[in-house]
């Protein structure tokens, strides 16, 4: 009598949050294709990604906002509807293939006290991203990279592969981060309620960073990012050190881009320039919320 065979990819569910990322949708197919439950989480997309996702991957579920919740929030709604064990929280700008997430899947059920297990990420160039560390505030992370699987502190959310049962008592992502620091909030509860995180260098992703979304206002792309990245970094401090380090940083960081300003304009760059004024924005309207 043989063995009934059993494949890693019924176990997990693919969690995918878009937002103007028709673009990047062919580059997931080698992967989605073998995946038979996936979530497509759709942030309001104006290129027609939600249809396109429909068209090419039928089995999918895609859950359309209308509006952009954030990326934590978009997760969120996505990680409600998950009937797997497992869950493979995975950017548009990212590409796994299916061996490699089988192996995630095979490593994280060797490891069932782990809450994550995470790819060792790589730049278009195959160059490996330094996507795990220690909490900055107790240790500063130093040395080679992990050349095997080893416990750390935090991965970036590009690529996280969740068992879903040891969240019941620390819950997803924080709301009030819309984007920027969800996952080094997230990391950071999980860490101090004792739940492992195990970075599987053995298992590559390539991750084309800041490449999930093609917009037709690259300018104002750039100015959103700078404004959420100064407003959660700030939320992060209040959160988890006091509201006056958090005031104490703003009133820093906000002088340093009020002095740099001016200095960009001259040395012309329209992205940057952008993106120094979305921070600009963002530190003079932060305020923070419990």
């Amino acid at each position: 009598m043989t063995a009934m065979h059993h494949e890693p990819l019924d176990r997990v569910t693919v969690v995918l949050v878009t937002f103007h990322s028709a673009h990047c949708l062919e580059a997931l197919e080698p992967l989605i294709a073998h995946c038979p439950h996936v979530i497509v989480s759709d942030n309001g997309s104006d290129d027609q990604t939600p249809e396109m996702v429909r068209a090419r991957w039928p089995h999918a579920i895609v859950m359309e906002h209308g509006r952009n919740l954030g990326f934590g929030a978009a997760n969120n709604r996505a990680l409600a509807r998950v009937q797997t064990p497992l869950a493979f929280l995975l950017n548009p700008d990212c590409e796994v293939s299916p061996d490699g997430l089988r192996q995630l899947i095979l490593a994280a059920e060797a490891l069932p006290e782990a809450a994550v297990v995470a790819p060792q990420l790589c730049a278009a160039q195959g160059v490996p991203d330094v996507n795990y560390r220690w909490p900055r505030h107790l240790w500063r992370s130093r040395g080679p990279g992990a050349d095997g699987p080893c416990c750390v502190g935090f991965v970036v959310g590009a690529a996280m592969l969740f068992r879903l049962a040891r969240f019941e008592d620390v819950g997803f992502f924080d709301e009030r981060f819309f984007l920027y620091y969800e996952d080094d909030d997230l990391c950071l509860r999980l860490f101090q309620n004792g739940k492992p995180m195990v970075i599987w260098p053995a298992v590559k992703a390539l991750h084309r960073s800041r490449g999930s979304v093609k917009g037709s206002t690259p300018w104002r792309s750039e100015y959103l990012r700078g404004y959420h990245h100064a407003q959660s970094k700030l939320t992060y401090t209040a959160k988890h050190h006091s509201i006056k380090q958090a005031i104490r940083q703003r009133k820093a960081v906000l002088l340093g881009t009020s002095l740099a300003l001016p200095l960009r304009v001259i040395a012309w760059s329209p992205r940057l320039l952008a993106r120094m004024l979305g921070r600009w924005v963002g530190l003079m309207q932060w305020h923070h919320r419990e």
